[in-house]
């Protein structure tokens, strides 16, 4: 890579974190950067255009737009206050009593939106003010929603490993596989530090038991989703994209019209909602894609891989933590989306050189 090239990199990258911190939207600002690179290049505006449209052309995303209906219909039902319920009576009395309903509940409902984003709206809006009520530290609450919404971003029906292995070219179902493990990891240990070191919260009485088959109940058919969308890739029934549309399907004809028959008239609603979170992403994808094929012209993701193959060579412990390192950093200033596509490069040669 030329000192010239560099310079162009440095520009591009320059130019994004400067319109990302005014406040420009994380496509246009990525855009932005692309359309300075094609100034100093031979790469013409055209040729940019084609890689908008090839990041986006991938019929493993097609299954995003369905696990973000799933987690908008069970949303706007109001289906999710059952699921809250459920976990209230399984962990509501022990120390931290409401912390520990918030981890479980994220467990719950990541395996049916699969998106962070989505478990962050709902558990503010289920859960906030009830812990507020009982005295919780606001920035608490904050922080465990914050971190209790990741778990979505591992556990099936995950929109990150969806765009992973569609961008990737990876096994889709692999990836939702491999992501239960660390998921649920992450959810026990939330629960292990809020009973032992977060705030006391209100001692409630242990569920009878009749109280907490009522709560089985009446969560019964929403936990039949994750069923569907976990178990069906697990078995090799359906794809992603197959279960995200079985999952649609059982909402629509079974949930829907057992707990809530008054919601179907707000359907078209939901459909459209859903479809409006699905364009950000989409842009995003298509925008990002185009950025990192510029840097690949330029060559810069040859450079990061040397820098950190200096350091780490091929031992996978060291690559390891020179990937989170990196991610650390970049993700505060870039998305997951848009850090998938550009750094894919990077990280697929790394890890084939440590075989991980």
């Amino acid at each position: 890579m030329t000192a010239f090239n560099g310079l162009i990199v440095s520009l591009m990258a320059g130019l994004f974190l400067a319109f990302g911190y005014l406040g420009v939207p994380v496509a246009f600002a990525l855009i932005a950067g692309v359309v300075i690179g094609t100034l100093f290049t031979p790469v013409s505006l055209p040729s940019i255009m084609t890689q908008l449209f090839n990041g986006i052309d991938t019929e493993a995303l097609m299954a995003v737009p369905f696990f973000l209906l799933v987690g908008e219909l069970m949303t706007s039902a109001n289906v999710v206050v059952r699921i809250a319920h459920l976990s209230q009576a399984l962990v509501g009395h022990m120390r931290g009593g409401l912390a520990q309903v918030v981890t479980v509940f994220s467990l719950f409902f990541a395996g049916m939106s699969g998106s962070s984003s989505a478990d962050v709206a709902v558990l503010s809006r289920t859960m906030a003010k009830p812990m507020a009520d009982e005295g919780y530290d606001p920035a608490f609450v904050a922080a465990l929603i914050a971190a209790g919404a990741t778990i979505a971003n591992l556990i099936p029906p995950s929109i990150m490993a969806v765009v992973y292995g569609a961008i990737g070219n990876v096994s889709i179902a692999g990836l939702l596989i491999g992501g239960i493990v660390p998921g649920l990891m992450i959810g026990f240990g939330l629960m292990i530090y809020c009973y032992f070191f977060g705030p006391v919260g209100f001692r409630r009485p242990r569920s009878s038991f009749p109280q907490l088959t009522g709560a089985v109940k009446d969560a019964a058919l929403p936990m039949v989703i994750p069923l569907i969308l976990v178990g069906g890739m697990m078995t090799g029934w359906f794809t992603p994209t197959e279960a995200g549309v079985v999952a649609v399907a059982y909402i629509l004809v079974v949930v829907i019209p057992s707990l809530n028959p008054a919601h179907l008239k707000r359907l078209p609603g939901d459909f459209a909602h859903a479809g409006l979170i699905y364009s950000l992403p989409l842009i995003t994808i298509g925008a990002a894609s185009a950025f990192g094929w510029m840097l690949a012209y330029l060559r810069g993701p040859i450079v990061v891989s040397g820098w950190i193959s200096g350091f780490a060579g091929n031992d996978p412990a060291k690559i390891m933590f020179a990937l989170v390192l990196l991610f650390t950093i970049v993700g505060d200033f870039i998305e997951p989306v848009p850090c998938i596509v550009i750094f894919m490069p990077i990280v697929v040669a790394l890890t084939e050189a440590g075989n991980i």
